[in-house]
Parts: C-alpha cells; sequence; structure tokens
C-alpha cells in the first residue's frame, strides 16, 4: 500500500512539473534570428483564417518585419475541408499582408502536430537549416520543441501574443492539459 502511495505521489509531481514547464515555455518569448519561421495551422473557414490561426500569421508577419528569418514555412492540411488547407490559407494571407510570395514555403500534406514538424524538419535539412523560431499558441510550443529537437532542429519558442485560446482563462487551462496528456504520452514513447 506505501508503496501505491509513493508511486502516486510521483506520478502527481511528475505531471505537475511538466504543466508547470508547459506553462512558462507557453509564455516565454525566445524570437532570435533562425533559418526559418515555421507557423503552425489551426482552423480555416472557406479560405479564411480562424482567430487562432489569424493571431499565428500576424504574429509570424511581424517576426519576419524585423528580420528574423529569411523563410517563413506555413504548415496543416485540409482539415476536413478538401478545397482549402490551413498551410495555403495562411500563405495566401500572408500574401495579402504585403509578405513577398518567393519567401513563403507550406507544407499543406500533414494534418497532425508530429508529421507536420516531421516534414518541416526534412524541408528544413533539404536546405542545410537546422533553426526555426516556432509560432503557434503558447500551450504548444513546449511539445513542438521536443518535436522539433528529436528531429535535430533547434526551435525557439514564439507565442502568438493576440491568442484567443491564450486570453481566455478557461481555453487555455483545457488546451494545456490536453498537452500535457499528450506531451506525458510522448515522453512514454507513444508518438502520434
Amino acid at each position: 500500500m506505501l508503496g501505491l502511495l509513493v508511486a502516486l505521489g510521483l506520478l502527481v509531481y511528475a505531471e505537475r512539473s511538466l504543466y508547470l514547464a508547459i506553462r512558462r515555455q507557453a509564455v516565454l518569448n525566445e524570437a532570435r534570428p533562425a533559418d526559418a519561421i515555421v507557423v503552425f495551422g489551426a482552423a480555416q473557414y472557406n479560405g479564411v483564417p480562424s482567430p487562432v490561426l489569424q493571431a499565428r500569421l500576424d504574429h509570424a508577419f511581424d517576426l519576419e518585419e524585423q528580420g528574423l528569418a529569411p523563410l517563413v514555412i506555413t504548415t496543416g492540411g485540409p482539415g476536413g475541408d478538401r478545397h482549402f488547407t490551413e498551410a495555403e490559407v495562411g500563405r495566401d494571407y500572408l500574401i495579402q499582408k504585403g509578405m513577398a510570395e518567393a519567401m513563403i514555403l507550406g507544407e499543406n500534406r500533414s494534418e497532425t502536430t508530429l508529421r507536420s514538424v516531421g516534414a518541416v524538419a526534412r524541408m528544413l535539412r533539404s536546405q542545410r537549416k537546422n533553426t526555426c523560431l516556432v509560432v503557434s499558441d503558447g500551450f504548444h510550443l513546449y511539445r513542438v520543441k521536443l518535436m522539433f529537437r528529436a528531429q535535430g532542429i533547434t526551435a525557439y519558442g514564439c507565442p502568438a501574443p493576440q491568442s484567443p485560446i491564450e486570453a481566455d482563462p478557461f481555453l487555455r487551462t483545457m488546451h494545456s492539459l490536453r498537452e500535457l496528456a499528450v506531451t506525458s504520452l510522448w515522453y512514454l514513447g507513444i508518438r502520434r
């Protein structure tokens, strides 16, 4: 019985520590010069970025305007809408804002974070690049950085400051708890 209580206590401690690490990363802006800016996809509606995706794209635009990277990669597959992909919607949005089309690449096949990271890592390695600024909602960055590290890419977190999810305490907590669960599975070797 004592062994079970100790194991349970250690599990609670580990999960609490991981949750705190996820939240610390969520508010840490690591913007610096890098080889690329990678914008993780989010929902789009008939070719229009959702508020979450728009916040990410706006932040990527600002980072590029600061001259932090010569390349921007938008990610995200169709997500249930076969007419548009999150990556293409993101690319079009950035071009409409005034970003040069030639500096934007899209990774529009992947529908999970793990697959997006793998595809982007391959794109970067093929161009002999090994650093990136990762733009997403804060809750997402801890796990994305782990995934890039596993691919041999150094990623720096750049949370979208206008994220509607991070601005709402309930949504922030729920999404962070989901990340806690998925990241825990990652550490256990269950990767999706």
